[in-house]
């Protein structure tokens, strides 16, 4: 396991961004103890439908909001309306972290008495916090496709792909890595290329594939991600899908994963047996991507690459990847320098039809 300054990418620790925290329907009654970027933190749906996720220690002696089975405040019901009350002393915070009862003291309520609450938004079945060592409020928005309420597109299901020993920078490479392709996945890639667009990395790449088509056909995939945390990958093989891969810091140098594939049908209204279908696939996706896993799982970290002309410009991608572990200033500064479409040496570039991103 190494950690962020050893790769020198930046001042911060954990990269700003939205990242993946949970899936909405782990959401039940009771709040969601999780662990990400380092803090204890507790992940609820208030009595409205919001999802509210504050750190997890009470500002008044630091107990923990999201792990208690005994206290009666928990039995009872610990989340009220859209607060949530201590489970030691009864002192419930609001959806933006401020205490807003204090069940036997009448006094005014200390400025103090205040968590820190994180911007949360839930899309497509997944709850994304937006972290930022800097404090600052979001500046740009995580994914939402239009087919998520099409009836002809069976929605995904979350596969939990558990926690990597890997710095997140390392699953970042594969965007550039035209190399592994063939010798892992079954590739045989007839064009590739890149292009980086300030928070945005796109891969366009086509070719046969051992897993996701059958026989002679081809796989094309336009994947991109989304700052530092959220892949999206839309591909046509044996049918079109919307792929989703999200990993989020859990500790400096180690990752939690999650995969989904939305697929779409043939019939105008997904029928059961399209389900069955698409959940079978979903689950071809899925075994592609745990062989990256297997090689994830027992790799040494890789510091510089020892990189060949035809391997892909790793140099550019971990360039990109620099801005969101510095300050928000020094972005634009490190757009200028990777911003733009890069091929590999030998390989053609995508076809203009396959260059949407």
């Amino acid at each position: 396991m190494a950690r962020t300054h050893e790769y020198g990418l930046g001042e911060f620790a954990f990269p700003r961004g939205w990242f993946m925290v949970a899936e909405a329907q782990e959401l039940k009654d009771r709040p969601l103890p999780l662990h990400f970027f380092g803090q204890e933190l507790a992940l609820y749906r208030g009595k409205s439908g919001r999802i509210v996720m504050l750190d997890a220690f009470c500002a008044h002696m630091g107990t923990h909001l999201a792990k208690n089975e005994t206290s009666y405040v928990v039995r009872d019901g610990q989340i009220e309306g859209d607060s949530i009350r201590c489970p030691y002393h009864a002192w419930r915070f609001g959806p933006d972290g401020r205490c807003d009862d204090i069940p036997y003291y009448k006094g005014p309520i200390p400025k103090a008495a205040c968590i820190r609450a994180w911007p949360i938004i839930e899309r497509m079945g997944c709850i994304f916090a937006w972290h930022d060592p800097e404090g600052g409020e979001p500046d740009y928005e995580p994914p939402l496709f239009e087919e998520w309420n099409d009836p002809q597109w069976v929605r995904w299901k979350i596969d939990h792909l558990g926690v990597l020993p890997m710095h997140p920078l390392e699953i970042l490479d594969n965007m550039t890595d035209v190399a592994h392709l063939g010798p892992v996945h079954g590739s045989t890639v007839q064009y590739f290329e890149n292009e980086f667009r300030d928070h945005i990395v796109i891969q366009r790449q086509g070719g046969g594939h051992r897993t996701l088509v059958t026989g002679a056909g081809m796989l094309e995939t336009d994947t991109w991600y989304t700052g530092p945390g959220i892949l999206n990958s839309r591909l046509v093989g044996s049918y079109p899908t919307i792929m989703l891969i999200a990993h989020t810091p859990v500790d400096d140098g180690i990752v939690k994963v999650w995969h989904a594939l939305m697929v779409k049908s043939p019939s105008r209204i997904a029928s059961d047996q399209d389900i069955v279908n698409a959940r079978a696939y979903q689950e071809m996706s899925r075994l592609a991507v745990v062989q990256d896993f297997d090689v994830w799982n027992h790799k040494r970290p890789c510091f510089t690459p020892l990189q060949l002309p035809t391997d892909g410009p790793f140099h550019k991608v971990r360039l990109w990847y620099r801005q969101f572990y510095t300050a928000r200033a020094n972005a634009p500064e490190i757009h200028k320098q990777a911003n733009g479409v890069y091929g590999v040496k030998g390989m053609p570039a995508a076809p203009k039809q396959a260059a949407a991103g």
